[in-house]
C-alpha cells in the first residue's frame, strides 16, 4: 500500500488516507500474464483500470485482424478512463498486458461523485485523473505526430526523435520490440528492419536491439 502512494494518480494524499478511500471506492485488484486481454473492443467499461506494475497496450484491429498499438502505458498509468468518461461507455479499443501485469480497478461512479464523508483526498483524487487525462491526451498527439509522416523513416525518426527528447540525450533505450514497434508504426515488420539496417549504414543511427543513439 505505501508503494501505491508514489502513483500520481494518489499523489498528495497521505499514505494513512489511502486504504480507507480504496475501500471507500471499493476496488478491486486483478493479475494478467503477458498476452492476456484486460477488455477487449466492444465492451461496456465501468472502471477506471490502474496499473499497479507491469504495462499494458492500448490496440486497434480492424476488421481483417490487423493490429496497431496506439500507446504502451506503464506502471502508475491510468486506463479506460477515455470511454469512461465520455457520452459511449463502449470501448472502441482493446487493452492487453504486454508483461505480467498488476491492475486495481475504481470504480468510475464512485470515483467521481464524492463520498458522504466529503473527504478532502476524495477530491484530490478527482484532481490527479484529470491532469492524467490530459497527459494522455498529449500522449496520443505524439503518436499522430508519429504516424502522420510521409515515409516510414520519417516515422521512425519522428518516434525515435521524441523518446530521445524524453530521456534527454541521444542514447536511450525504448519500450518497445521490433514487431511492437512495426506495429506502433504502422508499417511491416520486414520493411521496418530494412529500413533500420539502411539508417545505421547510412550514419544517421546506431543501435543494439532496443538500445539506439541517434547520431
Amino acid at each position: 500500500m505505501e508503494q501505491m502512494t508514489d502513483y500520481r494518480l494518489f499523489n498528495g494524499i497521505e499514505p494513512a488516507n489511502l486504504p480507507v478511500m480504496l475501500t471507500c471506492l471499493g476496488y478491486r485488484a486483478e493479475t494478467y500474464k503477458k498476452g492476456d486481454f484486460i477488455s477487449m473492443e466492444g465492451e461496456h467499461l465501468e472502471n477506471i483500470g490502474l496499473i499497479a506494475s507491469g504495462s499494458v497496450d492500448m490496440i486497434k484491429e480492424d476488421f481483417w485482424g490487423n493490429k496497431t498499438i496506439l500507446m504502451r502505458m506503464g506502471q502508475g498509468s491510468i486506463f479506460g478512463e477515455t470511454f469512461i468518461c465520455g457520452s459511449d461507455s463502449l470501448a472502441t479499443v482493446s487493452f492487453c498486458a504486454a508483461s505480467d501485469t498488476t491492475a486495481i480497478f475504481l470504480p468510475f461512479k464512485r470515483v467521481m461523485h464524492t463520498c458522504t464523508n466529503a473527504c478532502a483526498f476524495h477530491h484530490r483524487l478527482v484532481e490527479n485523473m484529470v491532469q492524467l487525462i490530459a497527459d494522455k491526451n498529449l500522449e496520443l498527439m505524439r503518436k499522430v505526430e508519429v504516424v502522420t509522416k510521409k515515409t516510414l523513416r520519417e516515422k521512425i525518426l519522428a518516434y525515435l526523435s521524441q523518446q530521445a527528447q524524453q530521456h534527454g540525450g541521444s542514447y536511450f533505450e525504448i519500450p518497445l520490440g521490433r514487431m511492437e514497434l512495426a506495429e506502433y508504426l504502422c508499417a511491416d515488420r520486414s520493411a521496418l528492419t530494412r529500413e533500420l539496417n539502411a539508417m545505421k549504414e547510412e550514419g544517421i543511427l546506431d543501435y543494439d536491439r532496443n538500445m539506439f543513439r541517434l547520431l
